[in-house]
């Protein structure tokens, strides 16, 4: 999506998400900024149930004069674009419009908007606005206020630069011309002495669990991101893996997950401690969530929200199973041997997308899918759009090429993939091939009976998710060929032997 897809004559909404911090505010009052100059009827807001009361924020609108609205409305005319944040998802209220667009960094979570911007490897949302700029060709040094406030944002969510890794955040740091007092009085206005108080207190009185390496924190009510402030310091201390920090307010219980352990995503967690009573969500070191209060008491009547956490949380991590693909050795004695369906499917040479070795990220509905391009290295793409990369061998010896293109007709959402190195993004639809089975593709599959995460042996940084009912499949050449298979794709795509 480019800058000049929003140009509109229609009113356009700029929605942050409801606890806007100040990569959202920095990326939104860029934006907002560009599309007046260009003529456009637009504003800046966000909802939620806390107006914005962070200390640093409220400096940062009062010094660069953000114009940012706070509102309760659930419809807009014209445009409506979220930033730094996906329309639909969890930490965003849900408000009607004419047209939609999003422009985010974080995972991907929402896939049905056609307008979209989402690149997941940048530290910042500001630096992918700044991006967009550039390809318009914006010159955002004639606008120091704008070069200040992407500074700031980028600077906040790399952890004062310390997280800064993508090259094209190091060339926004680089770029911009920015006001250093206003940086530096953002940089020493992170707290209130009554929000250090609320964090001191809640971290004196934490609760920790040794077996499964969590702490719980209650805090007293307060801007949502003192929770995660405390949250992130909790999870400096050398014994926690997790860790959950909340509030109770007047109508639910706003929470802060943090994650430091690759075998628990936070917005896997966030979203289990949400379910069926409120909403949760994020990436996988930090996510947030809410509990409504109704919801809860009727679900937990007598229960405190302390039992409940704590109940919750012992749950979770007694409810799965840790699958290493490098290491584990499957019992196959009680598992039926399938093969493969001659049903065609997709593939793609990743070497005829991207130059050898340049680092890339296969965007699918199940996650995200670190890969290196490579002469060995193929992407498969199943009948649902589902995805897994294979090696050439493999591929020769279990597949045979079709002379046709591979069609999706069905699916929600066809891969595509994003170069790490450019942030350029490739639909895989317009250089997929079909292939077919060779009636050698056998593994030894069943179903699930309790959830697990198998760490594949093309990814050992991200597990594959697998819920009850989903397969749990082992190639028979290859003991260490381990994945999951969604079980509504596995009856469609094998049969058994």
């Amino acid at each position: 999506m480019k800058l000049s897809d929003l140009i509109t004559t229609a009113p356009i909404t700029i929605q942050c998400h409801d606890n806007p911090d100040a990569d959202a505010l920095g990326a939104g009052y860029a934006l907002y900024t560009y599309l007046r100059l260009k003529g456009c009827d637009t504003r800046l807001i966000y909802s939620g149930h806390f107006q914005i009361q962070k200390t640093n924020l409220v400096a940062m609108i009062d010094l660069l004069n953000i114009p940012i609205e706070y509102t309760k409305m659930t419809k807009v005319n014209g445009l409506l674009i979220t930033i730094d944040c996906q329309y639909g998802a969890g930490n965003v209220t849900l408000i009607e419009a004419d047209d939609v667009a999003i422009i985010d960094h974080h995972q991907i979570e929402i896939t049905n908007v056609e307008k979209s911007e989402i690149c997941s490897f940048l530290g910042s949302c500001s630096t992918l606005v700044w991006q967009m700029f550039l390809d318009a060709g914006f010159e955002v040094n004639e606008f120091p206020l704008i070069a200040t406030a992407l500074y700031y944002g980028l600077f906040t969510d790399t952890s004062q630069f310390a997280e800064l890794y993508h090259p094209l955040d190091k060339d926004m740091r680089d770029h911009l011309h920015i006001d250093e007092s206003i940086i530096k009085r953002l940089k020493n206005s992170n707290l209130s002495l009554a929000e250090i108080e609320i964090a001191g207190l809640a971290l004196i009185r934490y609760t920790y669990n040794e077996v499964y390496r969590f702490s719980l924190i209650k805090a007293r009510p307060c801007d949502p991101n003192i929770l995660g402030l405390i949250s992130d310091m909790m999870l400096q201390v050398d014994t926690v893996n997790t860790c959950v920090v909340y509030s109770e307010l007047t109508n639910g219980i706003k929470l802060s997950v943090r994650s430091c352990v690759k075998e628990i995503k936070a917005s896997e967690l966030a979203t289990y401690l949400t379910e069926e009573i409120g909403s949760g969500g994020g990436h996988l070191e930090k996510a947030g969530g809410f509990i409504n209060q109704k919801l809860f008491e009727k679900s937990y009547p007598g229960l405190s929200s302390e039992a409940y956490f704590l109940n919750r949380l012992d749950s979770y991590h007694k409810s799965y199973d840790i699958v290493d693909a490098g290491t584990y050795v499957m019992d196959t004695f009680d598992m039926p041997l399938y093969q493969k369906l001659p049903i065609p499917i997709g593939y793609v040479e990743t070497m005829k997308l991207l130059p050898p070795h340049t680092p890339a990220i296969v965007r699918t509905l199940e996650g995200d899918i670190d890969i290196t391009a490579s002469e060995n290295v193929y992407i498969m793409i199943g009948i649902d759009g589902e995805v897994y990369p294979i090696q050439k061998d493999k591929f020769e010896r279990s597949y045979e090429r079709l002379s046709s293109g591979f069609v999706l007709d069905d699916a929600q959402y066809f891969p595509s993939i994003k170069n790490k190195l450019t942030g350029e993004t490739l639909l895989l639809k317009d250089h997929v091939q079909s292939c077919l089975a060779r009636g050698k593709v056998q593994i030894y599959a069943k179903p699930l009976t309790r959830v697990t995460k198998v760490f594949t042996a093309w990814d050992k940084s991200k597990y594959m998710y697998g819920a009850i009912g989903d397969y749990i499949a082992v190639r028979s050449d290859d003991p260490h060929d381990i994945y999951i298979i969604r079980g509504d794709i596995f009856l469609k795509t094998y049969g058994r032997i």
